[in-house]
Order: structure tokens, then sequence, then C-alpha cells
């Protein structure tokens, strides 16, 4: 199984959630683990018996919420291992470092935007790396600017951080949000009011945690969600 951690202070939930989604339809089992403080996904993934921790299936996609280990999960579910193509984890806090152990993931995302919250958080975070890390930066930005990407490799420059070459760039659409808050209200996984740019953001993500999967087949899937 692989693991896949999306860190950071900036609201992740519904990225994740579209990317999962996008890799169950290339077949994939596909595990969301939210450890974030808020478990933002208790209150966006539909569910009918909530408690103080559990796992939910939304579209063919299973949500565990609640837990802060992998350990933890394999005893809810009764299994020495997790039968599962890959577990996407969304991190905002750097208790769930060791437990989680994202220096063995086998890819990380930064996620973060620029107001001063998410951007500072995100780097109290990673500050707490004892070890180097590789990360692949995903911003959210109105404009995508040269002087953003250089502002945050000054703010980490002696942190133990490794950043891969490629960006990966999120439009700050108001189209975008309305999407996605209708989708929360319908309680569904739906692409066709996102805007491409955020679409294609998405299939770049799955396919940098899938390059075994050919490129065509991530395309082919988008163009029927």
């Amino acid at each position: 199984m692989k693991k896949v951690g999306f860190i950071g202070g900036f609201d992740k939930t519904d990225l994740i959630i579209y990317v999962a989604k996008m890799l169950s339809e290339v077949g994939k089992k596909v595990l969301v683990i939210d450890t974030t403080i808020n478990q933002r996904a208790r209150y966006i993934v539909p569910t009918i018996t909530p408690s103080v921790y559990y796992i939910t299936e939304f579209d063919r996609i299973d949500v565990a919420v609640g837990f802060d280990s992998m350990d933890k999960i394999k005893g809810y579910l009764g299994v020495d291992e997790l039968e599962y193509d890959v577990a996407l984890i969304d991190i905002d806090s750097e208790k769930s470092f060791g437990k989680i152990d994202i220096e063995n993931n086998d890819r990380n995302f930064f996620v973060t935007a620029f107001d001063n919250y998410s951007l500072k958080r995100g780097l109290e975070i990673i500050g707490k790396l004892e070890k180097k890390v590789k990360m692949t930066k995903v911003l959210y930005a109105q404009e995508i600017l040269q002087e953003d990407d250089d502002y945050l490799n000054f703010l980490s420059f002696y942190y133990s951080v490794q950043w891969n070459k490629e960006i990966i760039y999120f439009p700050y659409e108001q189209g975008d949000c309305s999407a996605i808050i209708e989708n929360q209200r319908a309680a569904k996984i739906r692409f066709k009011n996102l805007s491409l740019q955020y679409k294609e953001g998405v299939l770049v993500i799955a396919q940098q945690i899938f390059p075994e999967v050919k490129g065509n087949e991530f395309k082919r899937v988008l163009k029927n969600l």
C-alpha cells in the first residue's frame, strides 16, 4: 500500500477527496485518513453513525476519521495489513509525524495558500521535521507569481525539507468554491462544474501518486467525471 501525505495548515479535505475519487475511477482502492485537529472530514463526508472514530464509505472511497495511527486503523478493522492500494493522509499537526511516519511515505505534498495563517502554520508544521523529507508544493493563488515561490523557499531555507522541482498550482476561483459547496450539500463528488485548472491540478497529483498508470487513462476518466 502506498502512503501519501498532504501536509499543511491550509484546508485540504476537498482536494484530497477529489484526488481519491480520480484514483478510485482508475481501479484503485483508496483510504482517506483525516488526522487533522478539527477533523473536517467529519462534517463534509456523510455518515450514518458517526462516533469518536470510524471508517465510512463515500462514493467508493473509504474515509477514516478520528484515528492518529495506522495501527489503530488496523485494530478497528481487525486486520494485520490494510488492503488498500493507497492511503491519502491529511496532516495539519506535527503530532501526526511519528505515528504516521511521513518520512517513509511514498510521496508528500505541502499544500498552502499565501495568507499568513496558511503559510506560517504550514511552515510551523514542517519546521518540526527532524529528517530531510522530499515534498511537492501544491500552491493555491489568485495569480502564479515567482515572488510567492521565492518567499516560500526563503522561509523554509533551513528546514528539513527538500522541494521537488515541479510545482502544482490551483487557482483561487469563486466558481470552484461554489461548485465544491454545491457538491458538499448534495453529498456528491462531481467534477463537471470545477474549473479546468482545478481538474488539471487533481490530474497531476493523481499521476504523481501512480505514475505507472498511463496518463491517457487518467484523462479518459476525467472526461467522464
